[in-house]
């Protein structure tokens, strides 16, 4: 009887699965990455062409004026542009430099040395502080707190309570200091994933042949990652162009526009001065700037890697 009812159960029918057109397959990845790429054209693109558009007019407030090509012919020769460039190049080079020297010399000790990789973790605490905390930081041990000279002077280094925004270049080393401090993490983590990705034979046979750990460094290592540290470096200085926080906070552009960035530059000119169009001219033009040195160090470092 259980066996006549086991047979008279109708079994549940199976279910056939529709396979998707082909033209839908090749959609699929697009519709599900389309959203995104909507949204990165909205907050990036429409915001560049907007400022495009509007370098073309004088805009005070709700009033436009076309002037075509005026706001860039200014610009052209206005001498405080071109100082902020300057000091945007010599403030951001100087930084750039001692950023990949310290995050180089920090990660060819840490990628091989156990106990240092246990603690990589602590060299990346800085890089997780907001940059306006940062910025205030820094400014409370220059300037408000006198951190800096009370050390000084108690090493004997210093007589007395030190101005450091009545000197250009004591002014640009706080910027300086303060940019090395946060970002060198950043070129850090960078350069020992890459020493960690290499070919650890490469460096045994070497090792074999007599060859020491610095010689190692330089001589195979160091080459190896040459794509790697001009990508990092590029990137980085990409984003030292557009130093602001640490100007807004602890110098102003003072002593007398010496620390006075590009990115500063454009916020007084826009949204001191209300010269919206020709902050826009001068966003532009450091935008193309930039574009153009990162491509030719890109460009130029990977022919020579090539060759």
């Amino acid at each position: 009887m259980a066996e006549g009812a086991a047979q008279a159960v109708p079994k549940a029918p199976t279910r056939k699965l529709r396979r998707r057109s082909p033209a839908l397959r090749k959609a699929f990845p697009y519709l599900l990455v389309g959203p995104a790429i909507v949204y990165l054209l909205v907050i990036t693109l429409y915001p560049g062409l907007f400022a495009i558009y509007q370098s073309l007019f004088v805009v005070k407030f709700v009033s436009w004026t076309w002037t075509g090509y005026g706001n860039y012919l200014r610009i052209l020769q206005d001498r405080e542009f071109w100082a902020a460039l300057w000091n945007t190049m010599v403030i951001g080079g100087i930084s750039l430099t001692l950023q990949a020297v310290i995050a180089l010399t920090v990660a060819y000790f840490a990628y091989r040395d156990t106990f240092i990789r246990g603690w990589r973790i602590v060299f990346l605490m800085p890089m997780l502080f907001m940059p306006s905390a940062v910025a205030f930081i820094w400014k409370l041990a220059f300037n408000d707190g006198r951190v800096i000279s009370d050390l000084l002077m108690s090493l004997g280094l210093a007589s007395g309570n030190i101005d450091w925004l009545a000197s250009i270049w004591l002014a640009r080393m706080t910027l300086i200091v303060a940019d090395v401090w946060q970002w060198t993490p950043f070129l850090f983590i960078i350069f020992v994933a890459a020493l960690q990705s290499q070919d650890q034979e490469v460096e045994e046979a070497a090792r074999l042949d007599g060859a020491s750990w610095p010689a190692i460094f330089w001589n195979i290592s160091l080459p190896m990652m040459r794509p790697i540290i001009v990508v990092a470096v590029t990137l980085r200085g990409i984003d030292i162009t557009t130093m602001f926080t640490n100007v807004y906070i602890m110098t102003q552009g003072s002593p007398g526009g010496a620390t006075e960035t590009m990115s500063y530059f454009i916020y007084r000119q826009g949204f001191r001065m209300f010269n919206f169009g020709y902050a826009s001219a001068a966003s532009v033009l450091m935008l193309v700037i930039t574009v153009f040195i990162a491509q030719t160090v890109v460009k130029r470092a990977f022919k020579s890697g090539k060759s």
